[in-house]
């Protein structure tokens, strides 16, 4: 018998009929005698209708309502699968994030997990019932609810399987595992068997939406078993790993080997939701860097691909880029804070998009990048940023010719048919 933590997302649980679907897998993985924990995400649009309302009555609500708010999504789509289950006879209970309780920091809308208390989980398993917990919340020491940001139903299921120990961690959406690139944009895609955790959280950081990228963090850090199913198709799925496997294999070729050292590409991954700003003409000193994204770090927005070109009159340009949503609000708060900043001194461009060919051992082998960029190349695709690691090389590009260059170098690296080495 094992203990598996269970995740559904919002289309799986979309309305009745699907409820009473995700029901009869769970019934089905308990009768092969597991233990079942279960985290169902609000029901699809329930979350951006009700921030909706929020947002309509008020151009700057409160964070601490805005979550309350929010968190009533899980409440409803949980009670729901609750009922589902009892009604076909699997003892079934649905728990808030404040009655186990989730213990969260008080950054609302942006809340992290500091620890959950098992108890109660234990106690209603022993007893022989399906837990239902409503991800994506939790409670602040003050007893106020939070919310984990959007995407944190993956985080609160993985961090529950964490704190019980689950066996597994099966994450359930509308796709059947981890593709090489999104399956929508370049039906040549395949699903991959198989990645290891770092290739997942490159995939995840760099846009693919199929886990959020802190719930992969969590699995990392906790050394939680983790897989990706479709709740709407039978399959094994994808299973993300902890060791680098000796070979990457896909649906289309299974067993294929890239070599022992061969440069391995697992996906294309990339994000229509960026922005790009430009600092010009700032003090080439100590302590420029740490003011300018100290004050980012501070309202918790994050910043990539980060570029600084020093220029010869010892002043200095910098280049990064932050979420789509979250551009205004950094330009507006650089210029507030730091006081060496001028008005026309920060320049802002919304219509850029970031690929990213994500695999192992990618920065020691250079010719990866090479065909990269020749590949863009001939397709007279312009390079505006580029960044690379131990396992991804990315690149910022005109939002315009986004699909192209992921069809581009989907081919260029071999993976429409299944090849995924060098």
């Amino acid at each position: 018998m094992a203990l598996i933590v269970q995740k559904f997302g919002g289309t799986s649980v979309g309305d009745l009929d699907r409820i009473r679907h995700v029901a009869d897998k769970i019934i089905a993985t308990r009768a092969q005698g597991h233990q079942v924990v279960v985290v169902a995400s609000a029901m699809a649009g329930e979350t951006n209708r009700l921030l909706g309302l929020g947002q309509a009555l008020s151009d700057n609500p409160s964070p601490r309502e805005m979550d309350a708010l929010a968190a009533t999504g899980e409440q409803v789509s949980n009670a729901l699968l609750a009922i589902a289950l009892n009604d076909k006879g699997s003892p079934a209970l649905s728990l808030q994030g404040w009655q186990l309780p989730v213990h969260t920091d008080d950054v609302f809308m942006k809340a992290r997990i500091e620890h959950i208390e098992t108890d109660r989980i234990r106690a209603e398993l022993a007893a022989g019932k399906v837990v239902l917990v409503t991800g994506f919340q939790g409670v602040t020491p003050t007893g106020d609810i939070t919310t984990l940001g959007r995407g944190g139903g993956d985080t609160s299921a993985v961090a529950l399987a964490a704190a019980i120990n689950a066996d597994e961690c099966q994450i359930f959406t509308d796709v059947d595992g981890v593709y090489t690139t999104d399956p929508r944009m370049v039906p040549e895609a395949h699903r991959l068997d198989s990645i290891t955790f770092k290739e997942m959280l490159e995939l995840a950081s760099q846009g693919s939406k199929v886990l959020q990228t802190r719930s992969v963090e969590f699995a990392g850090k906790f050394r939680v078993p983790l897989r990706v199913l479709s709740t709407f198709k039978d399959g094994p799925g994808t299973l993300i790993t902890f060791e680098q496997a000796a070979e990457h294999t896909t649906a289309a070729a299974p067993g294929r080997s890239a070599g022992m050292e061969a440069p391995l590409v697992s996906g294309i991954a990339f994000s229509r939701q960026e922005a790009q700003l430009t600092i010009t003409n700032v003090p080439d000193e100590p302590g420029t860097a740490a003011r300018l994204f100290g004050v980012l770090a501070a309202a918790h927005i994050e910043s990539d691909m980060i570029t600084q070109t020093p220029r010869a009159d010892r002043r200095t340009d910098f280049s990064f880029t932050v979420a789509r949503n979250e551009a205004g609000a950094a330009r507006d708060l650089l210029l507030n804070r730091c006081s060496f900043l001028t008005g026309d001194a920060i320049t802002l461009s919304s219509h850029v998009a970031k690929v990213s060919v994500v695999g192992v051992a990618m920065r020691t082998h250079p010719e990866l990048a090479t065909r990269l960029f020749e590949a863009l190349a001939a397709e007279r695709i312009n390079l505006m940023a580029i960044t690379s690691s131990e396992s991804k090389v990315s690149v910022l590009i005109e939002e315009r010719y986004l699909e192209l260059a992921v069809r581009t170098l989907h081919t260029a690296f071999g993976l429409d048919q299944g090849a995924v080495g060098a």
